[in-house]
């Protein structure tokens, strides 16, 4: 098979994933919540990993799922699973950074789930949770499109 024809299957089998993944221009977003399944987190006891079977992009990240009925479930409401602060760590969002949010320490609080760096900074952040979500929602409007290196 020449170069050309292995490529133009390539272009027309892309076109045709679900949700135009790799298609659109959402193709390269980073992959949110380090690929664990977002739904999993609210119906498991403990989150699963996805994989590249079930895929969804919401926001400018793909996600993963470990079920379709899981990736069906985020595709029906997302803003109910999306991690807070695109899943940067609650705790940092509340002083104005961004630090990467660790998929295996977390809390479901009011239905949301937010992340925090390590079980430290969990620790923290523990102490006083609706001062600190309160905070990091005011902070989350500023630094929200900053990225992490300039705060």
């Amino acid at each position: 098979m020449k170069t050309s024809s292995i490529l133009l299957s390539l272009l027309i089998w892309a076109s045709i994933l679900p949700n135009g993944f790799a298609a659109s221009s959402d193709a390269a977003s980073a992959t949110g919540v380090q690929g664990y399944d977002l739904v999993s987190y609210h119906n498991a006891k403990r989150p699963a990993r996805g994989n590249g079977h079930f895929v969804s992009v919401h926001d400018g990240s793909t996600y993963l799922f470990s079920t379709a009925e899981n990736k069906a479930e985020f595709d029906r409401d997302p803003a109910k699973y999306a991690p807070a602060f695109g899943g940067y760590c609650a705790f940092g969002v509340s002083v104005g950074k961004k630090f990467v949010g660790d998929p295996e320490v977390w809390r479901i609080v009011d239905g949301k789930l937010y992340l925090n760096l390590d079980t430290s900074i969990q620790t923290e952040w523990l102490k006083d949770v609706p001062g600190r979500i309160t905070t990091a929602n005011g902070n989350w409007q500023k630094i929200r499109n900053t990225p992490a290196a300039e705060l």
